[in-house]
């Protein structure tokens, strides 16, 4: 599990892809040094499975359903790709709570500067409308961000300096695609919803 706290910009070094539909990413990562084949690591919101490690470097395998449902076959050499371990037990819990697991890509309508601070607007997919509330917490790239304002086909967040300077958000244009989880509690109050509705006397 994640809470959303980038630790970390990675570097693309190299995207290939291994057979038809399934790629090899290899990043650099002052991370690196820290991790060992076998552990999880966020990509933009993706858990990924370290499967090379070298003092400078390390490589994932990305399936056909990953490569399918996230922006990761959309990097080049010299993107950057925000990173973060998976929370400790005994850790800060800073963020909210954050599968790994991404729902979709949306495409970024507008990346505007107000002063000190960003506005992003990101496009909501109707499948996942449901899940998404003022106020709330959503998943962008990995990030933990809060919805500032909510439209029938787009959500805003805001964006501060240090969050700015320290993740792949400032890399953002219009068009670009991001990587989207919702809100875990919400699918699950959905779910039991619908469930009992459908089993009731």
């Amino acid at each position: 599990m994640f809470t959303g706290i980038i630790e970390a910009v990675g570097e693309v070094v190299r995207l290939q892809e291994a057979t038809p539909g399934t790629f090899r990413l290899e990043i650099s990562t002052l991370l690196s040094p820290e991790l060992r084949i076998g552990d999880s690591l966020s990509n933009n919101g993706c858990c990924l499975t370290v499967v090379s490690q070298s003092n400078e470097l390390i490589a994932f395998d990305l399936l056909a359903e990953t490569a399918n449902r996230t922006n990761l076959k959309d990097l080049r050499p010299g993107g950057l790709i925000n990173l973060e371990r998976p929370m400790p037990a005994n850790g800060r819990f800073d963020g909210h709570i954050v599968q790994g697991h991404v729902d979709s890509t949306a495409a970024v309508l507008a990346v505007e500067e107000h002063g000190q601070d960003h506005r992003i607007e990101i496009e909501l997919p109707d499948l996942f409308k449901q899940y998404v509330v003022f106020k709330g917490s959503i998943t962008v790239n990995g990030i933990s961000l809060t919805v500032a304002k909510l439209k029938e086909e787009s959500f805003a967040v805001w964006i501060i300096p240090h969050t700015w300077a320290v993740t792949n958000l400032r890399r953002l244009r219009p068009d670009d695609r991001v990587n989207l989880e919702f809100d875990l509690v919400a699918k699950y109050v959905e779910r039991i919803a619908l469930t009992r509705a459908k089993y009731a006397v």
